[in-house]
């Protein structure tokens, strides 16, 4: 219950609000200097004001930002949004709490969503067949085959929870649908109307940011907190300003500008800060622009990257359908200060950078990460850079309706996929790609044959508009076939390349390259064997499969030769703007978008044929080898058990610097040879139904056993051998880490890992944080965290310490063989406390360095103490049951 203490709730039509003029009006502060986004958070305080979480002088410091802050603000978003590689292990954690507290005599439905969830399962479609009409169909039946026992599981949840929806396969990408269909921009609570904030499984959630809508990423450990009741604790607000200014020029695109953004702010450092759009120049871009650069915002490093509710989000809202919404967002942006118009004066940020947009030339991001943006004239250079020693080249035979003599080269692209939410949800682009498609097939041109093309967008209205626009054809001719809506490619679900393209790449080593219209280029990420990735925008991958090679300059070198034997430039074919715009205009209708999403929630004839589980308390099925009770709530205790010194601890792996969630979680196929592998075949699953890691994320046996899998990872302890490899100490016998970790489990060796700058770097991956705790490790040491890992760390009950500015792993001298011993964690460790690592050094010696313990809040520390948040959750429910 709140008291309202600042009488801020107010009438508003047939609604009411909790008025944030209230606090001016009561002389506290001026909150029309403050940015949008501190005054979506200011509103949610007011809100509950006077309860159990919010304090008055919560309030009134934030509304005083940014002076007089330095606490924590506890946000309450209004829903929470999953996909299902991250969603799935959510469901089987809340189930294993029903389990759980029935195990304890009580009624297990106290174990419930307070929040309103939406699961969309959009990353289990992988790409297994392509270039042919009937390339969507077999994905989908055989997604169906593999990934029966996880929709199932989804089936029940449905059932057996309140305030959880699920959108069935085939539907569309998770952002893409809560842009278009999901987000409210308002939404009502209770008869109150409240900001539309959410946060979601996938770091990506920031995509929503574009509309107006504060939502970002986090683990999913934090999601289900939230689900269950919990504020997200974050620190205070730092908001750093971008200004707009001028505008694109011609034959520039939105991915060009992302790749720009992200290169200009991943340089400057808003890792965990708040990043806000402003100026005359947003009135340029369009809401899928600005979706598109919010999307990224895990790219760059920020919480999220909030664009102001203005005259383009009414429109959008009444393009895509949602025309009933538009009279209250109008009405209540107005009102409470969070509507945009030309010629305000910019709020107060913590810092102000400019872009200027026409500045801005056409561009990639590659070969390894996504910061690292290359002009359109760069590409080959900067593979030769990456790769000096790539410049080989072997014959080989594709069957590619007839057999073709051909020769696959290093830097050759053999995946060339218009793929992920970052760019399908953009209209220009998509259309862009079908205009560059149409005129290349009319000069004669067609893709290389060792090239894997595919079609994968985030919605189904964009297969619609295509189809409108007569642009579905010479995608298809140039064999961008539809293969599914899904993430696809993005999240490594490329599917097996072909055989001949595949054993070349093995057998010879070859450096081949990915082009994608993505939004991560991570190494391993995209293809185990391929080892060069580039981001793109749509038509740009489409120009990539005509040239088949990144040892090209696109800007003055041919595509190919044409029908009549003439040299075909990019420029070229590449279609005007106003060729762009027109067709939008004539292709785009809300009827497009009303009739598709009006059916988003009913699947097709095999979701309605799936047995759907009953009753509230999940059947485990102890064979199941995709869905299994998770070991962390199999003991627990009605009193936390509190934390225990760490003494003599061996490192399980020592990692360098921007070591991604990549790198340590399972992602991508399971390799048949490495432990996960194993396991499979051990319980009878054939290699060709391991499926992927992402889809057995609900089996915890088999995430833990590729949890640090990577096979780029570069652990100092393998001895310069890359992949999920680890020396044992002190016997110093080289072995697989999950083989490592079991081995010090059985002697009683707890673990720590020690790492660089960036640390947990990328998509907001629970499993990043179970896998380690799972491992036995107790503490990580780095020199620098992502926000989403080290809150998932904590979440988990383990440790996260950092080194101090200046010290390293290496500065220090430690190579990972030496024994770690860390006291005062059992007598309870404080944010931001200083704790002291001693380090026994092969010969004897110790070394003393002193870290700081990233426990940023005083709810860290109570998870800590209770082994974990979800834990700490159960036991709060339990005890709230017993007492009822």
């Amino acid at each position: 219950m709140t008291t309202d203490p600042f009488g801020a709730r107010a009438r508003s039509g047939d609604l009411d609000v909790f008025r944030i003029g209230a606090i001016d009006d009561a002389g506290i502060a001026d909150t029309s200097r403050l940015p949008h986004t501190v005054r979506v958070l200011l509103e949610g305080l007011l809100r509950r004001a006077g309860g159990l979480h919010v304090r008055e002088q919560d309030v009134v410091a934030l509304a005083r930002w940014p002076e007089g802050t330095g606490g924590s603000v506890p946000y309450f978003p209004a829903r929470v949004i999953l996909q299902d590689f991250t969603g799935v292990p959510a469901v089987v954690d809340l189930a294993a709490m029903r389990s759980a507290v029935a195990r304890a005599g009580l009624e297990p439905r106290v174990v419930d969503p307070l929040v309103p969830c939406d699961l969309v399962i959009d990353h289990s479609v992988q790409v297994d067949a392509f270039g042919s009409a009937t390339a969507y169909a077999r994905n989908i039946d055989r997604e169906y085959e593999r990934n029966v026992e996880r929709y199932q599981l989804l089936r029940w949840a449905q059932g057996a929870f309140d305030r959880f929806r699920v959108v069935p396969p085939g539907m569309g990408i998770v952002h893409q649908v809560n842009l278009e269909h999901l987000g409210q921009v308002v939404a009502v609570r209770d008869g109150v109307a409240i900001p539309d904030t959410l946060v979601g499984t996938d770091s990506h959630t920031t995509m929503i940011n574009g509309l107006g809508v504060l939502g970002f990423g986090v683990g999913g450990i934090e999601a289900e907190a939230v689900m269950l009741g919990e504020p997200l604790e974050l620190g205070t607000p730092s908001v750093v300003g971008v200004r707009f200014t001028g505008a694109l020029v011609s034959g520039v695109t939105a991915t060009d500008l992302v790749l720009t953004l992200t290169e200009m702010l991943r340089a400057h450092g808003v890792v965990g800060r708040f990043v806000e759009f402003c100026g005359d120049g947003l009135s340029g871009l369009s809401l899928a622009d600005r979706a598109t650069l919010s999307n990224m915002s895990p790219e760059y490093g920020a919480t999220a990257a909030l664009f102001p509710v203005d005259d383009e989000t009414l429109r959008y809202l009444r393009m895509t359908g949602r025309e009933s919404l538009v009279p209250l967002v109008d009405r209540f942006c107005k009102e409470q200060g969070l509507f945009r118009r030309d010629g305000d004066t910019a709020p107060v940020f913590s810092e102000l950078l400019e872009l200027d947009l026409s500045a801005v030339v056409p561009s990639l991001a590659g070969p390894r990460r996504p910061q690292d943006r290359v002009p359109l004239d760069g590409v080959a250079a900067s593979f030769r850079d990456a790769y000096p020693d790539a410049n080989r080249s072997f014959p080989i035979t594709i069957a590619n309706g007839k057999v073709t003599e051909t020769r696959l080269a290093d830097g050759d692209v053999v995946i060339a996929a218009i793929t992920s939410c970052t760019n399908t949800s953009n209209p220009s682009v998509m259309v862009a790609a079908g205009l560059l498609a149409r005129n290349a097939v009319a000069r004669g041109l067609t893709q290389k044959p060792w090239v894997k093309t595919s079609l994968a967008p985030g919605s189904r209205v964009v297969t619609d508009y295509l189809d409108a626009a007569g642009l579905s054809a010479p995608l298809d001719a140039l064999g961008f076939q539809l293969v599914g809506y899904g993430c696809t490619t993005c999240i490594g679900n490329s599917g097996p390349l072909p055989d001949a393209v595949g054993a070349a790449v093995l057998e010879h080593e070859l450096a081949v390259c990915s082009v994608l219209s993505g939004n991560r280029n991570f190494e391993g990420r995209i293809h185990p064997q391929v080892r060069a990735s580039y981001l793109a925008s749509p038509p740009l991958v489409v120009a990539y499969a005509l040239a088949g090679t990144t040892s090209i300059d696109l800007t003055s070198e041919p595509l190919g030769t044409g029908s009549d034997g003439e040299p075909v430039f990019l420029h070229e074919i590449w279609p005007s703007a106003d060729e762009i715009r027109d067709v939008i205009d004539r292709s785009i209708s809300a009827e497009l978008y009303e009739r598709e999403y009006s059916t988003i929630w009913d699947g097709d004839e095999r979701w309605q044929a799936l047995a759907v589980p009953e009753g509230g308390l999940f059947a485990w099925d102890p064979a199941s080898t995709y869905v299994r009770e998770p070991s962390f709530f199999a003991d627990l205790t009605a009193e936390p058990p509190g934390q225990l010194d760490i003494v003599d601890a061996r490192a399980l792996v020592v990692l360098g610097d921007s070591v991604t969630t990549d790198h340590i979680s399972p992602a991508g196929s399971i390799p048949r040879d490495m432990p996960a592998g194993q396991y499979l075949t051990e319980h009878g699953v054939e290699t060709r139904d391991f499926n992927s890691f992402g889809s057995r994320r609900g089996n915890h046996e088999v995430m833990v056993r590729g949890t640090f899998g990577n096979i780029r990872l570069r652990n100092a302890l393998a001895d310069g051998r890359e992949g999920s490899w680890t020396s044992h100490q002190p016997s110093g016998e080289q072995m697989t880490i999950f083989a490592a970790a079991e081995r010090y489990r059985a002697e009683g060796t707890p673990l720590v890992a020690l790492a660089g700058k960036e640390y947990g770097s990328g998509s907001s991956r629970d499993w990043a944080a179970k896998g380690t705790l799972l491992l036995g490790i107790r503490a990580v040491i780095a020199e620098s965290y992502e926000r989403i890992h080290r809150s998932n760390l904590v979440g988990m009950g383990v440790l996260p310490l950092q080194f101090l500015d200046g010290d390293s792993a290496g500065s220090l001298g430690l190579t990972g063989r030496e024994s770690f011993t860390i006291r005062g964690i059992a007598e309870g460790i404080e944010p931001h406390q200083g704790v002291a690592v001693d380090a026994r050094l092969e010969d004897g010696s110790t070394i003393t360095f002193d870290t700081l313990a990233r426990v940023d809040s005083a709810a860290d520390v109570v998870y800590l103490r209770h082994g974990g948040i979800l834990p700490m959750v159960l036991r709060r429910m339990m005890a709230d049951a017993h007492r009822a």
